[in-house]
């Protein structure tokens, strides 16, 4: 019996969906990518954006017509805002959030399909009748981030076997206007710091050599659990301490943080331990002093062009990548114009721009989405424009340079090899020998362009 996954958004649901693996390989299913012979198909979802959630009601919509011909249980978990969990309930046979899935296997047994023993209730017509009460209802209280131990207890079925994700933390008490997560993800949980470095030693010592530390508010970590659990700096400081003294190479990567709540202190631990990695992620939104009050930012420009400096002064090679909304309600040109200067000023290596778009749930759900479609796609180009001329010039500024690389895989172009400096810059060298994929080796970059450089392999 096969099971198919198909993971939505962000990287926590990618980690999520590794959980679930391990849980359905565990009841005897095995995975398949085709969905046609999958006696259970799966949603990880993301209500974030609107076009992560017609994603799910397009696939549904397929999937129910594939049950007109054979038996199979159809679910859906994540990241799902109330409004889409009632509409899902008439959907799929199962909805639940991620604290619930080690309850996934009673689950599927309840429900019920020839896949384990039906109930045989009409012996002469030899009719099936299957238990169809599903896990989530209107009475259902949904708290996404209780008992969230029980859900990270769970051994993932890694994805990679030299790239993983550590969630560290779940939920966000941020409720910025534009957001959701909070109403899909529950307030901010942590998890036990001797888990979390439990599970990152494992990883070291079976090779890995890129590990990302997840969470809706990484730098928030342990504030939960005053007095009970360390903060993230000291996190981050125990994993620097032991990359030093294990005497493996791999570096340590963290998304995402919120500019409220990053300390100095953070950046400090960061300068000083060589596995942790010389790459900062740190969401802007917007550059506007104005606009981040009407987003319940809780920063001001000042504020984030501190931690800027800081990182420059402490962590120089440092590469900083952000995320930047444009169109949220209400902005003016001015306001725009701040945000573009401020792509100007901090000089970021990558930034993800987003259009925005209402979210059922968010603060600003109720307020006017008055920036028109045409204007969101001017303003998301000129920035686009913005980036790629200082993300052009600072990797030109490698060319002549030996990096680093972590090696993930070939690359489009035929006899070459892909992967990401410690920077997480893309490259790409010639090399035929797919055995180097998954190690760190060093590349003499020989040319750039706006989103990738190019080099040679450096010996093997």
């Amino acid at each position: 019996m096969k099971y198919y996954l198909l993971p939505l958004g962000c990287q926590m649901n990618q980690s999520d969906t590794e959980r679930v693996r391990t849980v359905l390989n565990r009841m005897g299913f095995t995975p398949t990518e085709n969905e046609e012979e999958a006696s259970i198909l799966g949603i990880i979802a993301c209500s974030v954006r609107q076009k992560g959630i017609d994603k799910v009601y397009s696939r549904i919509l397929k999937w129910n017509d594939l049950k007109q011909s054979r038996n199979c249980i159809t679910f859906v978990s994540g990241c799902i805002l109330p409004a889409d969990r009632t509409r899902f309930l008439k959907l799929f046979d199962l909805v639940f959030t991620m604290n619930e899935l080690p309850d996934l296997p009673d689950m599927i047994r309840q429900y019920g399909t020839n896949i384990y023993t039906p109930m045989m209730t009409d012996k002469v017509d030899n009719s099936i009748t299957y238990i169809t009460t599903k896990v989530s209802d209107k009475n259902h209280i949904i708290n996404p981030s209780a008992n969230m131990e029980r859900f990270w207890v769970i051994q993932p079925e890694y994805n990679s076997s030299f790239d993983a994700f550590i969630p560290i933390q779940n939920g966000c008490n941020k409720f910025c206007t534009y957001c959701a997560v909070p109403y899909t993800r529950g307030r901010e949980v942590s998890r036990h710091s001797k888990d979390i470095i439990k599970e990152l030693k494992g990883l070291v010592e079976n090779g890995y050599k890129s590990i990302t530390l997840l969470g809706q508010n990484v730098n928030s970590y342990g504030l939960d659990k005053k007095g009970e659990e360390i903060n993230f700096a000291e996190l981050l400081r125990r994993i620097g301490k032991y990359g030093d003294s294990c005497g493996k190479d791999f570096w340590v990567y963290f998304t995402s943080p919120h500019p409220r709540d990053m300390s100095d202190e953070v950046i400090e631990v960061i300068s000083q331990y060589r596995c942790l990695a010389k790459q900062i992620h740190l969401p802007i939104q917007s550059g506007d002093n104005a606009m981040l009050k009407r987003m319940n930012r809780n920063h001001t420009i000042d504020d984030y062009r501190h931690i800027i400096n800081c990182i420059r002064t402490l962590i120089p090679e440092a590469t900083i990548f952000t995320d930047i909304i444009v169109g949220f309600t209400g902005e003016t040109e001015e306001e725009f114009e701040n945000s573009r200067r401020a792509m100007e000023e901090f000089k970021y290596n990558m930034a993800y721009i987003a259009q925005y778009s209402v979210r059922p749930g968010a603060v600003a759900s109720s307020w006017a989405d008055d920036v028109p479609k045409e204007i969101k796609r001017k303003r998301y180009h000129i920035l686009t424009e913005e980036l790629m001329k200082h993300s052009l010039e600072y990797n030109k500024s490698m060319i002549g340079k030996t990096v680093r690389v972590l090696v993930s895989g070939e690359d489009r172009k035929k006899g070459y090899l892909t992967g990401h400096t410690e920077g997480k810059i893309v490259i790409r060298f010639y090399s035929e020998n797919k055995s180097l994929c998954g190690s760190i080796v060093n590349v003499k970059v020989t040319s750039a362009t706006a989103l990738s450089i190019e080099g040679e392999l450096i010996g093997e």
